[in-house]
């Protein structure tokens, strides 16, 4: 589990930004470990604000969900930029779903770290064929603390680390759930990929 390497009032600390990175598949528990560490903030009466991208709306226009139902309030924003100005004066800035912003993104972390903001970045490492996915790796790269989550493949009950998609479309972005998508383990994404080539 990761744990803060300074928590409390940022009123009686130097002001100090790092990125963290959550990433792995899905179903993986990625927006639960985001939910957790920016709840952690709020204890701490630390200023939070949570941004994700506009088109997600699986769950809620508003709030980010996990797929345990855990939700907490966010602000849907269009381009990576927005952040820079509706997250001026937090002590923590989350995002979630970062694959899914503009490649911005990562200059935006980064900004927002150097001016002192914690930034907490959730997102896929890889897109359903198994490659990297938008911003991810460069914000891997920009980060001081990464954490990589896992899922349990449902072919094999495995450790998984891909996102195995069953419906038919060949769009990079298809938003979608247990309908569309399955967590895998390197062999059973590896099988499940022979036959769709």
């Amino acid at each position: 589990m990761f744990i803060e390497p300074r928590v409390g009032n940022r009123q009686q600390a130097h002001k100090r930004g790092w990125i963290e990175v959550i990433c792995g598949s899905m179903f993986s528990g990625k927006t639960e470990e985001l939910i957790r560490r920016l709840n952690r903030a709020k204890i701490a009466r630390q200023r939070v604000e949570i941004f994700k991208p506009a088109i997600d709306t699986r769950y809620h226009e508003e709030d980010v969900v996990s797929h345990n139902a855990t939700s907490i309030r966010s602000t849907p924003i269009q381009f990576a930029n927005d952040m820079l100005l509706l997250g001026s004066g937090c002590d923590v800035v989350g995002v979630d779903e970062a694959q899914f912003f503009d490649e911005a993104i990562t200059e935006v972390c980064v900004q927002l770290a150097n001016s002192g903001v914690r930034v907490i970045v959730a997102g896929l490492d890889m897109d359903y064929l198994g490659k990297p996915f938008g911003a991810m790796p460069a914000l891997m790269g920009v980060a001081e603390y990464v954490t990589k989550v896992h899922a349990i493949c449902v072919q094999c009950g495995e450790i998984a680390s891909y996102s195995f998609r069953n419906a038919a479309s060949q769009e990079k972005v298809l938003l979608g759930e247990t309908d569309s998508y399955e967590a895998r383990c390197r062999h059973c994404f590896q099988e499940g990929m022979k036959g769709k080539l």
